[in-house]
Formats: structure tokens, sequence, C-alpha cells
């Protein structure tokens, strides 16, 4: 069912290589080597003494030179996603992941000598008109000078990460990808069980999440271990660059405070009464007379309906050409080159990401389509990333990414639009309640759930550092009880979901990375109010802010389009506005 409705839809990724076999991965490895050694030999011992055209041609060649080195990452990383149990695509993600090793240490003395320039010497540097496309990554790069180590242990670090915490993730991707779990006498992959707890059927869904639990609890001696492993790593690496806490390190690459994350968390934390008020409603609508676990994502009658891949491109490309017709313009790309791939294929990664790549390529799209009104969500999230990276691939290696703190701004946004096209579209209120329902759902998951994640997190790391190795169920423990506290009693949480910690892999790939999502999300929610409210040009200034990428502070870029990050009250107005949509729900339901 799933290839057909997305038509059997796969990526074409030959603007990288044409192959996994392709000569020029060879060939441009070899050069990327030489290269490598040829700018360490030119530039080693001098950083902090160039003249300002001395560091623009190092600037400019370093980007270069990491353009090249990053395309062979990308190819092996989105091959290796389309087929995880594939000997021969695993084998080329570690060959890859081994000489970016080397090439990591090769050129580890640039960011430390920049480092620790004198400010006297490196002032003047970053204030220059001529340096001005770098001046963030600049200023940034000097702010981890309490951080580093010196360059034998920086070196040592990068090498044993091979061997480390980049082995244990991909290890735990393919455990995921490879486990097939029982559906009416047959096994299937993860990503088709977790589509049958959005089934409306509610015994399909009770024997959706009874397989899902079995699976992940045969998983769970395996996936117990990963985690482990990987808390010890994340707190030796605190330990060793002097953080204060766990979440720290990532605070410092999202670009702000921890005070701003401790705001955030406090004020999501305090408005988990929307949350329960909203799941008591929906056990109204149900008909149930209590609401579990595995009920969380029941549609409405009225929501049912199919869309096949012609439907759910038009429904994005409408709604993003209604905004801008830039923005449907760089989404048809997608479709148009193979950019895409959408097929639900064994041993394919499950979830959903878009990949920026190099600027010198484009980004590239996988998702696992199966047909439903969810998944054209999924397509205009992933396709606002696809956007945002494409427009700021001018910006060069260095400057075009953000940081997650806004990296999710243009993928909720482009939901946003897709969901408000589709809502004035409909006219019958009681498919109006349904689409409604389903989008609270989501900001719910955004939002709410990914601070709850936050805070299992935070336990499990505070706990793995002062206590030791956590058992399976020490893990299950915290996961109930940081999930139970979002629900506040309105839905049943079994003990089978505590083991449903150990699937997720932002936990693994980004530790602290959740709470970026809610962070996204009520800055969007900021955003779209704006735009609602007719605000002038708009449109243009928010292109404008996705092309200027990773090139400047989040709370200047977002001043670019009326938005104060730092204004105390920006959390508790987002919050408002969810609280609205489960009061809009509860008039509609009457």
């Amino acid at each position: 069912m799933a290839d057909d409705v997305s038509q059997g839809v796969a990526w074409d990724l030959k603007d990288l290589y044409a192959s996994g076999t392709d000569p020029r991965i060879d060939a441009d490895l070899a050069e990327v080597d030489r290269r490598a050694e040829a700018f360490a030999k030119t530039y080693r011992g001098r950083v902090g003494s160039l003249s300002v055209t001395g560091m623009k041609g190092l600037l400019e060649e370093y980007e270069d030179l990491l353009d090249l080195a990053l395309k062979a990452g990308s190819f092996a990383h989105l091959d290796w996603a389309a087929d995880t149990g594939d000997a021969p695509r695993g084998a080329l993600l570690q060959k890859v992941t081994e000489r970016w090793s080397r090439f990591q240490q090769a050129l580890t003395f640039l960011d430390l000598e920049w480092a620790n320039a004198p400010e006297e010497t490196a002032a003047p540097l970053i204030a220059s008109p001529l340096l001005e496309r770098w001046r963030h990554y600049l200023t940034i790069t000097r702010r981890y000078r309490p951080h580093m180590l010196t360059e034998p242990e920086e070196k040592i670090l990068i090498e044993k990460n091979v061997t480390g915490r980049s082995a244990w993730t991909r290890f735990f991707d393919e455990t995921i990808a490879a486990h097939r779990f029982d559906w009416e006498g047959t096994r299937v992959p993860e990503q088709v069980i977790l589509s049958k707890l959005h089934e409306p059927d509610r015994e399909a869904r009770r024997k959706a999440a009874s397989s899902l639990t079995a699976g992940l609890r045969d998983m769970g001696r395996t996936t117990t271990y990963v985690f482990n492993t990987v808390l010890a790593d994340k707190a030796s690496d605190d330990t060793l660059r002097r953080y204060p806490a766990w979440i720290s390190s990532r605070n410092m690459e999202n670009q702000v405070d921890d005070a701003t994350v401790e705001a955030l968390v406090g004020a999501v934390t305090g408005r988990y009464d929307i949350v329960a008020r909203y799941y008591g409603l929906k056990r109204r609508l149900l008909g149930l007379a209590e609401l579990y676990d595995y009920d969380r994502y029941a549609p409405l009658p009225a929501a049912e309906r199919k869309y096949d891949w012609e439907q759910a491109k038009e429904t994005v490309l409408g709604a993003y050409g209604a905004f801008h017709p830039r923005m449907a313009e760089i989404a048809s790309l997608f479709f148009d080159n193979g950019w895409i791939d959408s097929a639900v294929r064994p041993g394919k990664r499950g979830g959903a990401f878009c990949h920026g790549c190099v600027p010198s390529v484009h980004p590239y799209i996988l998702m696992n389509f199966e047909g439903n009104a969810r998944d054209v969500m999924t397509l205009a999230h992933e396709l606002g990333h696809g956007v945002h990276q494409y427009l700021s691939r001018d910006r060069g290696v260095l400057s075009a990414d953000t940081p997650l703190t806004i990296a999710e701004t243009a993928s909720v946004f482009g939901e946003a639009l897709v969901f408000q096209e589709m809502m004035r579209r409909e006219k019958d209120p009681k498919i109006r309640l349904a689409m409604l329902v389903r989008e609270i759902e989501d900001a719910f998951a955004t939002v709410f759930r990914q601070v709850a994640m936050n805070r299992f997190e935070d336990a499990a790391h505070t706990e793995r550092r002062s206590g030791g190795e956590l058992p399976t169920e020490r893990l299950s423990e915290i996961w109930l009880s940081t999930q139970r506290a979002m629900f506040g009693g309105s839905v049943i949480l079994t003990q089978d979901y505590g083991i449903w910690w150990s699937y997720i892999p932002h936990f693994l790939h980004t530790p602290g990375y959740v709470y970026a999502y809610s962070f996204g999300d009520l800055l969007v929610r900021a955003l779209y109010g704006r735009y609602a409210s007719g605000a002038g040009g708009f449109a243009d200034a928010y292109l404008g802010v996705l092309a200027a990428g990773g090139s400047d502070w989040p709370h200047v870029l977002m001043a670019r389009l009326g938005v104060d990050l730092k204004d105390p009250g920006f959390w508790a107005n987002g919050l408002t506005l969810l609280d609205g949509m489960v009061k809009q729900a509860e008039e509609l339901a009457g």
C-alpha cells in the first residue's frame, strides 16, 4: 500500500556520485588528503598573525576544502540510510567516517590557533568589512576557547570517536532498522508498526502497541547498553572540556545560554494543564471511559482520508506558492529532480530528515510516505528544511547552517502554511474539528512532548553521572515519570509504555537536541501570527532570513521578522496560542 501511494519514489544521488562504487569517491578522498596536508603546511602556526587579506584567503580555501570533504560523507550517509542492512553501503559509510576523522585531525590546529589568538589581533579581523561573510563564524569559534584541549588531545578524541559514540549510534540505527515486529502473522519494520498507532480501530492500536513493546523488550539489553555507553561518553567529554552541566555544550552550539533554555523548559512544564485539558476533550470525543497510551493518536472518524503522492505534492506546493512563489519554485526542484526518497522499503531508515549536503550540491529528503494526512505534513516539514538549506547555500559551508534553535523554523512554518490552507478549503465542521485535533496533537508532540523528553534526558544524564550504569527498569521508570507529568492523569500510561524511550534516535545522535523542537514551534507560532496579521513585506523578509542561514545570532535574525527572543514573555505568548487552539477545538466540538 505504502509503495503504491508514494509511487515508489526514490532519490537520485547522481549529483553527488553515480553509485557507491563510483571511482570519483576515492579520487576525491585522496584529493582531500593532499589538499589538507598542503593547507596545514601553509597555515599552521600563522593563523593568529594573518593579515585581513591572508585570513580571507585562508577562509576561502578552507570552505572549498570542506565542501569537497563533506560531499563524500553526504553521499555515504544518504546511500546507507536508504538501506541500512546493505553491508557494502555500511562499509562505505565507515570508510568515509574514518577518512573524515583523518581530515579533522589534520586541520585541528585551525580552530585552536584562531580561538587562542590575542584579542588585539582577532578584533580587527572580525571587524573588517572584507571578512563580513565570516564574521559570525569567527566570533563563535572564539567562544569555545575555555572548552578546547591541546592539539594532541583534540586529535585523540577525534580518532577515538570513530570507534566510540559514532560507532554506537550507527549500531543502534542498524539494529532498529533490521528488527521486525509481529503484525497479524507477518513481520514488519518499525515504521509500519508505528503507523498502526494512528489506526481508527482501537483493537488495532492496542495490538500495535503490544507488538512495539514486545519488539523493544527483545532489543532492550542492547539498546540499554548503547544508551548507557553514550551517556558515559558524553559525561567524559563534558568533564574533559569543563562544561558545567550535561546540556551546556548543546546550548552553546545552539547559541543560547543555559538560563534561556531553563526559562523555556519552565514555561512549558508550567502549562502541562493545557495537555491534560485537551486529552480530556479527546476522550469525550472518542466516547471512551478511559484514554490509554495507545489511544493518543486515534483519529476522529471524520479525519480519515488517504492521499497519493501527487495529491500530497499539489497540496504542499499550493500552500507554499500562496505564501511566496519562490518557495514553491524551490520546493518543486525536489520533486522534479529526484531529491526525495519517500517509498517504504525493508532496511530503510525510519522517520524523516532533510540533509543539506554541501553548498556546491543541494539538499536531499528522506521520508516514509504511507498516504495519510500526517505524511503530507511531514512532507511540508522536510521541504521547509529543504527550502531553507537551498537558500542559505550561498553563505558557504561555514555560515550556511543554523543552530538547532532556529533550524526548525522553516520546517514548522511550512507545516503551518499547509495546515491553514487545508483548513481554509474544508467547510464541514466535523472534518475541520478532526483536522484541528490532529494539528493540536502535532503541536503537543513538538512543544510539550519534546520538553518532557528533555526532562527524561536531564534525569538520565544526571543519574548516570552520579550513580553509574542505569538498568532498563530504571530508565523506564524515569521515562514513565516524566511522561506522566505531562499528561497529568488524562492518559493512562501502562507499564508497557515504559520501554518506549528506547527507539528514539535523538537521544543518541544529538544528546540535548529535543528542546530545540519546542523552541522552534513556539517561535513559528509568533512568526505565523505576524504573517496572519498582514504584516507588510513579511514573506520577502522571511525568505531573506532563511537565505541568511547561520550568519548571525538567532535573536538578531529573528528581530528582522519582528520577534524578540530575549523577551521573558515570549514563551508564555506561544503557549497562550496553543491554549487558544484547544479552546477552538472545544467550541467546534460543541
